[in-house]
């Protein structure tokens, strides 16, 4: 009997070895997901910045287009009023 004591203590001891590597790994892996929302944020923050800044060149964009067909129109009809002479 004293052969299967022994190899029950040591499927036991092999047991509890193999539950503190998945605690480990559980926390390893609680780490990696805690550090991954961590960078997402950061990410996100980024883009965020980015859509602003893109934002105010689109407007800074539009405002030069409107710009630069007001002088085209007048252009156009400097000309023609010139022709039409």
């Amino acid at each position: 009997m004293a052969a299967v004591e022994e190899r029950v203590a040591f499927l036991e001891g092999s047991v509890e070895e193999h539950s503190h590597m998945m605690d480990g790994m559980r926390d390893a892996l609680n780490s990696l997901e805690a550090r991954m929302d961590r960078r997402f944020e950061a990410i996100d923050r980024r883009f965020e910045t980015i859509d602003g800044h893109l934002s105010a060149l689109d407007q800074k964009v539009t405002r030069h287009f409107f710009w630069l067909v007001g002088i085209l129109v007048t252009t156009l009809a400097t000309v023609i009023g010139t022709a039409a002479r």
